[in-house]
């Protein structure tokens, strides 16, 4: 019965929303940020962070040490790697950042291209956080995660994050995420188009799946009516992830651009 209620759900929310995912497709989109890592040596300061480390599983090893950041041959690299730096006693070290402070956004397209490695262990993520956090921490304000891959899978996840979703526990209606099949050693475009009534997903410009905002929504499940950042990072590890191995560092995520579109 779980599995019939599912598969209904993903036939009402793809099917019924088909029209106006192809009617907005068509629609005019203006470029309004993008980076398309064109220079060498740290990311541009202008637009992008160090994202600290802290207590999250996939901000254990953030480090602001060139090593694990730096942009080179037309291509962010972000790297998991074991640490080398004798002053800090963690054993990893991992590349984070994000646009926090300096450029957020309400509703518009982002689209990421990047290339991603494997391993156990392996945790690379495109993703959207709130700027000002309105309804409170984490996951009352929301969370967008555009891409994650895990290990040496050969799907990514794409998964929202609320009250409604991580505190209530309402998963399947509506459904909350979907895994998606990408082209394994290759550049894949990752993207979310986000209007006022529903965030859309997509794969190399594939749409994956839809997660509307429901009738009479408030907050705890639609937080998304406020500025969101973006994050890119390669973690390690982590309570969902699980062991890491060793011998399959370095691990890194090359980011050929990041563009954000809004519409006048």
């Amino acid at each position: 019965m779980r599995i019939f209620t599912t598969l209904f759900c993903l036939f009402l929310i793809y099917g019924c929303g088909v029209r106006n995912i192809r009617k907005n497709s068509q629609d005019s989109w203006n470029l309004v940020w993008q980076d398309n890592f064109e220079y060498n040596g740290k990311p541009d300061d202008k637009k992008w962070s160090h994202s600290p480390k802290g207590g999250a599983d996939w901000a254990r090893y953030c480090t602001d040490s060139d090593s694990t950041r730096f942009v080179k041959n037309g291509n962010l690299h972000l790297r998991g790697i074991l640490n080398t730096n004798p002053a800090d006693t963690l054993k990893y070290s991992t590349g984070c950042i994000s646009t926090k402070n300096k450029f957020s956004f309400n509703h518009g397209r982002i689209e990421v291209r990047a290339k991603l490695d494997k391993g156990k262990g392996s945790w690379p993520a495109i993703w959207m956080m709130p700027q000002d956090s309105k309804y409170g921490g984490w996951p009352h304000s929301g969370e967008i995660d555009i891409m994650e891959h895990l290990n040496r899978d050969t799907i990514v996840y794409q998964t929202l994050h609320s009250n409604y979703i991580d505190i209530q526990e309402k998963r399947e209606d509506p459904l909350y995420f979907t895994t998606v099949p990408f082209k394994i050693g290759e550049y894949n475009n990752y993207g979310v188009e986000w209007y006022p009534d529903r965030l859309d997903f997509f794969v190399n410009g594939k749409h994956t799946f839809s997660y509307p905002k429901i009738q009479d929504a408030d907050a705890r499940q639609w937080p998304f009516d406020q500025e969101f950042f973006i994050l890119l990072n390669q973690a390690l590890g982590g309570s969902w992830v699980g062991k890491i191995a060793d011998e399959d560092l370095p691990v890194e995520m090359l980011v050929d651009w990041v563009r954000v579109y809004q519409k006048n």
